[in-house]
């Protein structure tokens, strides 16, 4: 059991790093400001969206949560990837950063108002 739970944590964040070794440049930017606002509320909408999906579908709490909070980080990471190209504003770990505090809270919001 421990040996499949090492395996399924490596793969992910040997994925990370792979997609982030290809950014052409980062962002210098702030903690603060409109940008990372839109990002905590986006990934806020984004995650429990994707919980009441699951719900919809008639998945268990757990599955429906799960794929909410990781539909919200994998579109917060495509976003980031995107940004990362040549030409664009540059990877940010602090909008990173508030794309995964808004997937969290909308994952539990969804959790108290539905339960």
């Amino acid at each position: 059991m421990t040996q499949k739970l090492s395996v399924a944590f490596r793969l992910p964040c040997i994925a990370l790093i792979l997609g982030c070794s290809g950014c052409t440049h980062f962002a210098n930017d702030q903690w603060t400001g409109k940008d990372k606002a839109e990002h905590f509320v986006g990934s806020a909408v984004l995650a429990a969206a994707g919980t009441a999906y699951g719900d919809h579908q008639g998945w268990n709490e757990a599955r429906s949560r799960s794929f909410g909070l990781m539909f919200s980080v994998g579109l917060g990471a495509a976003k980031e990837l995107y940004d990362s190209r040549e030409g664009g504003s540059g990877w940010s770990w602090k909008d990173f950063s508030w794309d995964i505090a808004g997937a969290a809270v909308g994952y539990s919001a969804y959790h108290l108002t539905h339960n």
